[in-house]
């Protein structure tokens, strides 16, 4: 369903991810690679009654304090090892622990290729963890640790933000410094951005709240303590060298709640298959080649026995429009993909031997392995 997964990452870092032995672990990886999927084993019945949720008051008033309170015991920091050639690597990330049964939302990329998993908890105390599930379109994660928790975090209305609100990141930059607190206001909600050609991560709230690696995973909280967002990237300058401060995002909690319950529910978020290998083409390249001067994906490969191969979907063929809808920059062949559900049928509009032609496709459901 995708062309690549390489981040641009000259212009876009992913806030996660400084490996504690020096490597970087990230600066190539985007939300692509591996599709990861672990069981999870049963939940225990607990030997003391549950950690208090985040949210009872710590102080009289409200205030970014208050909040830190409420919130900061529930934050923890990721250690992500690698196996590599020469044995492991480890690598860094933030997550916040979201109920008392141990379950942990975090960024898919700060998981993303895990030989072992390792949260460390606010005071310092380490146990194992294990990955649930991950959904790399919208960056979100769920690990789950089998030892009792300090505290867990409730969920807030991303929705009710408005620009200007107070909001707070907590998590732990280069993977060194727990529990740091940064503040800022909300710059604006339901921005997109560019996470590989042809996809757009959608549904993040823009923010000035200072955001380094490390933070990846790590929530953005409202001034009652509750999650509104996962942060996840920040962009440090344009493609022509302009460099940018104070942009910070973070995935809206209305999205990453419902991928993390979905993840705990069935071990992942249902988003539909194709079965095709493509390249995202723009107007210049495709004019180039000898298509028509407009955006669409170009496809490389058709898998046997998919839902593209049923339809008659065949390599050479360049897609122009899903369901009447030209593909454009905002809205690239993945997002346009992703808008429906596995069994929806849609019309694509493809370009084949010089003609338009039309195909109807059912979609299927995204293979877990």
């Amino acid at each position: 369903m995708r062309s690549g997964t390489a981040w641009p990452w000259k212009t876009l870092a992913a806030a996660g991810c400084l490996a504690a032995v020096g490597a970087m672990f990230g600066a190539g990886v985007g939300f692509g690679g591996a599709y990861l999927l672990l069981g999870s084993r049963p939940t225990p019945a607990p030997a003391t009654p549950p950690p208090p949720p985040a949210t009872a008051p710590a102080r009289g008033d409200t205030s970014i304090a208050v909040a830190v309170d409420r919130v900061g015991p529930a934050v923890v920091t990721l250690l992500n090892h690698l196996a590599s050639g020469s044995g492991y690597r480890t690598a860094s990330g933030s997550g916040v622990i979201i109920s008392p049964e141990g379950y942990i939302v975090t960024n898919n990329h700060v998981v993303e290729g895990a030989a072992q998993l390792e949260v460390v908890f606010a005071d310092g105390t380490r146990t194992e963890a294990e990955l649930v599930g991950g959904d790399p379109f919208a960056d979100i994660a769920v690990v789950r640790v089998d030892a009792p928790v300090p505290s867990f975090a409730v969920w807030g209305d991303s929705e009710a933000l408005a620009p200007g609100d107070t909001v707070i990141a907590i998590g732990s930059p280069l993977g060194d410094f727990a529990n740091t607190v940064t503040a800022g206001v909300v710059s604006a909600r339901g921005r997109s951005i560019e996470a590989w050609p042809g996809y757009r991560i959608e549904d993040l709230i823009q923010t000035d709240a200072a955001i380094n690696q490390g933070n990846s995973g790590g929530p953005l909280v409202n001034l009652q303590g509750e999650i509104v967002g996962i942060n996840t990237l920040i962009v440090r300058g344009s493609p022509l060298g302009s460099v940018a401060e104070g942009l910070g995002f973070a995935v809206e909690s209305a999205r990453a709640r419902a991928v993390a319950e979905a993840i705990i529910a069935d071990g992942a978020y249902p988003r539909p298959y194709l079965g095709v290998l493509w390249q995202w083409v723009t107007p210049t390249v495709a004019a180039r080649g000898g298509l028509p001067a407009v955006y669409g994906a170009y496809l490389t490969e058709v898998s046997s026995g998919t839902p593209a191969a049923s339809a008659g979907l065949r390599p050479g063929d360049f897609v122009t429009a899903v369901d009447g809808v030209a593909l454009d920059d905002s809205r690239p062949f993945l997002n346009a993909l992703l808008e429906h559900q596995p069994g929806d049928s849609i019309r694509l509009e493809v370009r084949r031997g010089g003609r338009t032609i039309e195909v109807h496709v059912v979609l299927g459901s995204r293979p877990t392995g």
